[in-house]
Formats: structure tokens, sequence, C-alpha cells
């Protein structure tokens, strides 16, 4: 599996309203489309498209950000074969989701992260933040 293609077709960061209390964060990954595509300069592999929607929810209704993208797939034949059979139920095989979903998750994150800024939204993950020396770890020099 190698990936030749990824991209955002929409970008959505919308806030609503003000926050007033707690804000409930939750993101959802969906991939909407799998499809047999093609590309001019490779003749000899069956590529795959596959179509996502990566969604952060601050809630109570309180802001939103929607990604909708892209990524493009070469796999050998009977591989194209096995993921359209198993797209009919809706489902993609467990050794081609989990590297694809985790890269639409990389690259999704960041693109949320930096939208988050823009619009002044708390981040929908935890960053790493710097924490004073435990007396503890006083001999620890890493």
């Amino acid at each position: 599996m190698q990936v030749i293609g990824f991209g955002f077709e929409k970008i959505l960061a919308e806030r609503k309203k003000e926050p007033k209390g707690k804000v409930n964060v939750k993101y959802d990954l969906k991939i909407e489309d799998v499809a047999k595509d093609s590309v001019s300069v490779i003749k000899d592999q069956e590529v795959v498209r596959f179509s996502f929607i990566f969604k952060v929810n601050y809630g109570p209704d309180f802001a939103e950000i929607s990604l909708k993208g892209f990524v493009v797939l070469i796999l050998g034949k009977n591989k194209l074969k096995e993921i359209l059979k198993h797209w009919k139920k809706k489902k993609v095989p467990d050794d081609v989701r989990l590297p694809l979903f985790n890269l639409i998750m990389t690259k999704s994150n960041l693109r949320a992260l930096q939208l988050e800024e823009e619009i002044g939204l708390p981040t929908h993950i935890p960053l790493p933040k710097l924490r004073p020396k435990e007396a503890g770890n006083a001999n620890y020099a890493g």
C-alpha cells in the first residue's frame, strides 16, 4: 500500500457562540466512499480513492470543525478487489483501515489544530506541557 495522493476538498471552521460552562470536545472520522480510481502516469497498478470526513464538535453547540478530503493509494489487483468487496458492507479491511486512519488522523489533527488557533478555540487534543522538576527526580539529567 503506497499513498500517492492526499488532499482536503472542503474545510469548515465555525464558532457559533461564546462558550458558557464546560465545553465538551468530540471528534469523529468516517470513510464516506471507496472507489477505484485512475492516475494517468500509473497504468499497470490499481489505484483506490478513499473519501473521508473528519469532524471536531465542541458542545453544547459551541463550535465545529469539519474537514472533507481524500486519500489515493496504489494497491495490487487482488487487494483492490478485497477492499471493494468489503466496502459493499461499508467496511474496510483492518490491514488497510488502520494505517489509512492513522494517516488521515495525523493530517486532519494538524489542520484542525491550526484552525483552532486561527478562530480561538481550545485544542481538541491535549498538547505536551513542561512541568517543574519533582523532588524525587532530582538526579535525572534528561
